[in-house]
């Protein structure tokens, strides 16, 4: 359920064709949110839904990127940009911007590898960069170090237990009888795409399905119990990057992503249309 400044979205007068098929995607999975949420007014609440989409367009860019899954301790980084540690930390290089690094891993993909943990903090990190810029970038994660699902200083996250699951979350497949001399197999982390899409680093993009046949499929012998989707829900704290976005000038009253609305208020609900 959503709220605008104190008032109901009503989702169900959003009309296809003004909104693009993804923003009315997100949005009725969050107005279906059992969860209250409140925003204090269309530029929060447009923000929120811009990072979603840009969480979407990093996880299937690095999907793209051609890196590679690996444990820890097979790691691989470009030289360049990042010193990487026997445990699988990368840090910086010195006088590397930390936006540059993180931009190589898209870049140069082929000579990436890493575990699903450090995936996805890759995504958000790419999703933060394209919302804020360079240089607040670099502001915020001047001290950048990516190591397993270990968030970096100053990413702030959300996270809570359920089955409301938006395009953009992180969420997480357990694997209960993986095989104990394959750690890496215990679980997936993945971020939804929508429609029953997901991207997991090393699996690639594909259903739910998908990802539970691929990690029963590395499990002990004899196993019985079979992967699945936990209630375990993670997403990027839009609130606190908002006060960082550029262009902060533009309209409170009417989001970019739905371009061409009209939007009215009757009695306490609010009608895009």
């Amino acid at each position: 359920m959503i709220k605008i400044n104190h008032k109901w979205l009503d989702v169900s007068q959003i009309q296809p064709g003004i909104a693009s098929a993804k923003s009315l995607e997100i949005l009725q999975c969050l107005a279906g949110d059992s969860n209250v949420l409140e925003y204090r007014n269309f530029g929060e609440f447009n923000f929120d839904m811009q990072l979603r989409h840009r969480v979407i367009e990093a996880a299937i860019a690095l999907d793209k990127s051609d890196a590679e899954f690996s444990t820890l301790e097979e790691s691989q980084s470009n030289e360049q940009y990042w010193r990487l540690s026997k445990g699988g930390t990368f840090t910086l290089q010195p006088g590397i911007f930390p936006h540059a690094a993180l931009l190589d891993i898209f870049m140069n993909g082929r000579l990436y590898a890493f575990e699903c943990g450090t995936a996805i903090v890759v995504t958000f990190l790419k999703a933060i960069l394209d919302l804020i810029g360079p240089r607040n970038f670099d502001y915020l994660f001047s001290n950048l170090f990516l190591y397993d699902w270990r968030p970096p200083e100053n990413m702030a996250l959300n996270i809570h237990q359920g089955r409301d699951y938006s395009p953009g979350d992180c969420v997480y497949f357990i694997n209960p009888d993986h095989d104990k001399s394959t750690p890496e197999w215990q679980g997936e982390n993945a971020i939804l795409l929508g429609r029953n899409l997901f991207y997991g680093h090393g699996i690639g993009i594909t259903t739910s399905q998908g990802i539970i046949n691929e990690l029963n499929s590395n499990r002990k012998p004899y196993a019985t119990i079979s992967a699945f989707l936990t209630t375990h829900i993670i997403f990027l704290d839009s609130s606190f990057y908002r006060q960082f976005q550029l262009n902060r000038a533009k309209p409170e009253h009417c989001p970019v992503s739905l371009s061409n609305c009209i939007v009215s208020e009757i009695g306490s609900k609010i009608y895009l249309s």
